[in-house]
């Protein structure tokens, strides 16, 4: 009883500093003012992974990236939709290649059917920033245990881990090339394990019968990136309000 009284108490501890770990929150689109000098066109090349890291596994070599490879995309929606869509608007530069193509089919074709003097495409719109970066860390196992305890054939443990994942956010001012805001935020990626289990011997000991069940939870490694993502766009979004680059309307 001692035993199982010692082993809940240091479960009960381990949980709670689980669920008092801060959280990432995903940022409430009308807690950000409009800017004061309008929407700033911003251009997203790519947002790489650039931690090199394979997806963990214990038993065999997996060739699959530990983060997803498209990133870019989360970056775009964060800044797309932050502060209700009134900061940033994102022109295509990451599909630049069958943008171009596609522009270039249209002026052929229009040559071809209203001859030399046919209406001009609108020219691309440019951007006077670049939103650079890209996912920097991924440390696997940086916070590991459990705990569990048996007594006449019956048992139960928990087993849990933490993982980190840390992403970095530019601005580069494409006039200049100056780095305007560079910004790093870390979120951690939890995941646990429950396992109940039964050993008893029939037969004067000679038979064993033995018995398992248990389930296991793990965070979203792309939702905590994407998390991740907002968070770090709104601290830039501070960072240049406090740097005076720019400010909040009225």
């Amino acid at each position: 009883m001692l035993l199982l009284m010692t082993t809940g108490c240091s479960l009960l501890s381990q949980v709670g500093l689980l669920e008092s770990e801060p959280q990432v929150v995903t940022p409430k689109q009308d807690e950000l003012r409009p800017p004061r000098d309008g929407v700033i066109t911003v251009a997203v090349y790519q947002f790489a992974d650039r931690t090199g890291q394979r997806r963990h596994s214990e038993r065999i070599a997996s060739l699959s990236s530990a983060v997803t490879q498209g990133a870019d995309a989360y970056l775009i929606q964060a800044l797309q939709t932050v502060g209700r869509g009134s900061w940033f608007r994102v022109v295509e530069r990451v599909g630049i290649d069958n943008l171009i193509k596609e522009r270039q089919i249209i002026r052929q074709m229009r040559e071809i059917h209203e001859g030399p003097g046919a209406r001009p495409i609108a020219p691309l719109l440019f951007a006077g920033m670049i939103i650079d970066g890209g996912i920097i860390g991924y440390d696997t196992n940086i916070v590991t245990g459990g705990a569990g305890a048996r007594a006449f054939g019956f048992g139960a443990s928990t087993e849990y881990r933490a993982d980190l994942v840390t992403i970095n956010l530019r601005a580069v001012s494409v006039s200049t090339g100056e780095i305007l805001v560079s910004v790093t935020v870390t979120k951690r990626i939890y995941s646990y394990m429950d396992r109940l289990g039964m050993l008893r011997f029939v037969e004067a000991g000679t038979v064993s019968m033995e018995g398992e069940i248990g389930s296991s939870a793990n965070d979203s490694i792309n939702l905590a990136i994407q998390l991740g993502i907002q968070s770090a766009v709104r601290e830039m979004i501070e960072q240049g309000v406090n740097k005076g680059l720019w400010d909040f309307r009225n």
